[in-house]
């Protein structure tokens, strides 16, 4: 079944269902998507920890733990915009999904993945600040600034994957409707229609270049004015102390960008196998949100204290809720 819509003097073919095609004879698939269903509950798990204790702890009440509260509602999003529909949709062969849906799918997709993006950009902004310019630290970085940072973010990420999305509506099915992906990917999308696809191939680049290229680089270039600024430390102490603040934020830039970066490249040069950038995807948009929260729990001192703190907090408040029990009964 297809819908034909018109639009003044076009007409656009809309297929009523796409296919999910997934992995091509890959042997017990299912088992994958089992293992999905493990980090999915693992990411849930992480990023709802993090943003309780980022919560209950005054002493991360900061501007710099404000990008990384979004960080974690952005990795906990998109991991349920992703992870339960299509584990779902395999593991009982529900492979069909409606057009509105695939869509919808699209959108939430690749909006929470802008926006782990631009937060990490941020979080580079806040370390660079902080390591280069430490006097004016709180003058600049405050919590209202970095509110209106996150906000401007969410405005912006909404507005071009809305755009993005958008331009699928003006395109004709009237072939093929299977879907080489695990997901309702723009690219494998778009390839299906039968009319131009010009905007859309445009559309697709220039999110790459605003959403994965300019905040890759930028976060590059806010490290080598880092490393100009710890290369003027003389204290070799400070100095690993002020490395240390960094070391969490370049693992989950590493984690996030490397991934999908070096299937851009490949792709430029050779064909890829639909089952390697179906795998690579998966590592890109399941792993980090997985992992982001261990990392920061491991890796960050502040956390850690503020675990510690409110560990014993819980205990004191149990150990007065059974004295005052006892008081009771007697």
């Amino acid at each position: 079944m297809t819908s034909i819509v018109s639009h003044d003097n076009a007409t656009f073919i809309r297929p009523s269902t796409f296919y999910i095609n997934g992995f091509y004879n890959v042997p017990h698939a299912k088992y994958y998507y089992i293992f999905m269903c493990f980090v999915y509950a693992v990411t849930v798990l992480g990023n709802s920890f993090i943003m309780g204790t980022i919560y209950l702890a005054r002493t991360l009440h900061t501007a710099k733990y404000i990008a990384v509260f979004n960080l974690a509602v952005s990795d906990l999003c998109g991991s349920s915009a992703l992870i339960p529909r299509y584990a779902d949709m395999f593991l009982f062969e529900k492979q069909y999904i409606s057009y509105a849906d695939c869509l919808a799918s699209m959108f939430f997709v690749f909006l929470f993945m802008a926006m782990q993006s631009l937060t990490l950009l941020v979080l580079a902004f806040d370390r660079v600040i902080a390591i280069c310019f430490p006097l004016r630290y709180h003058a600049i970085v405050t919590k209202t600034t970095m509110a209106r940072i996150i906000g401007v973010m969410w405005v912006f990420s909404v507005c071009v994957t809305a755009l993005l999305v958008a331009l699928i509506t003006r395109l004709s099915f009237c072939g093929s409707t299977t879907v080489d992906s695990y997901f309702c990917d723009h690219g494998p999308v778009y390839r299906l229609a039968c009319n131009d696809k010009s905007p859309n191939y445009t559309m697709g680049n220039v999110c790459i270049i605003i959403v994965l290229c300019i905040p890759l680089l930028l976060i590059a270039f806010s490290y080598v004015c880092i490393g100009c600024s710890l290369f003027k430390i003389s204290h070799g102490v400070q100095r690993i102390k002020a490395m240390k603040t960094c070391t969490s934020h370049l693992i989950l830039v590493a984690m996030f960008y490397l991934p999908i970066t070096s299937i851009y490249i490949v792709a430029l040069s050779t064909y890829l196998h639909p089952n390697i950038r179906i795998i690579n995807s998966v590592l890109t948009q399941t792993i980090p949100p997985m992992l982001n929260p261990i990392i920061y729990t491991l890796k960050t001192e502040e956390v850690l204290q503020s675990i510690k703190v409110l560990h014993k907090r819980i205990k004191v408040n149990s150990a007065k809720e059974k004295s005052l029990k006892r008081n009771v009964k007697n």
